[in-house]
């Protein structure tokens, strides 16, 4: 009899237990819908709200603007200076107003520098490369400037910024690449 009794309460506890974590799990699910419903709301909410920024984005002070953005970036006041703009690849070299440090602004990454590094070039363009770019893939600070770190309408202003500096279209860029070298 005590064995029956036993047993009987074991699956009882076996049974709710079974109970419980059928419904601790059909809780989580919900929890988990409702979260997933809440980051659609706010990725959608920000649609919105850029949307209606977008079609006034203007960059007024493009220099201002690069300055402010490897500024936060960098955590160092620049106040830079135009020096060269540069192709293959395509990259805009600039100085601090005191010449202490020089930074390279790019829409590559240090992964396609090196691959650009790897490739295979004429003698001619080794004499006349004066492009900083492939060397400092492999011993410089890169940064990455993008949306995460610039601001809701970055990628929108990106290429105003680049069209005033530089003079070209920056195709299909999200963000820009900031290489840091003394």
């Amino acid at each position: 009899m005590e064995i029956l009794l036993a047993m009987v309460v074991i699956s009882a506890v076996i049974f709710f237990g079974a109970l419980l974590s059928k419904g601790n799990e059909r809780q989580r699910r919900a929890i988990d819908d409702l979260r997933e419903q809440v980051v659609l709301w706010a990725v959608q909410d920000l649609k919105i709200k850029r949307e209606k920024l977008a079609r006034t984005v203007q960059v007024p002070d493009p220099l201002g603007w690069l300055n402010r953005h490897a500024s936060k970036v960098c955590g160092l006041e620049l106040n830079l200076q135009v020096l060269e703009m540069l192709e293959d690849p395509s990259c805009l070299v600039c100085s601090s107003s005191d010449h202490t440090v020089k930074v390279a602004f790019s829409p590559h990454s240090p992964a396609e520098l090196r691959r650009f590094r790897n490739k295979k070039h004429s003698r001619l363009s080794t004499f006349t490369g004066q492009n900083p770019l492939p060397a400092l893939s492999r011993k410089g600070n890169a940064h990455e400037l993008s949306v995460l770190n610039g601001g809701l309408l970055f990628d929108l202003e990106l290429p105003l910024v680049w069209k005033a500096l530089t003079g070209h279209d920056l195709e299909m860029a999200t963000g820009l690449w900031l290489y840091e070298y003394f």
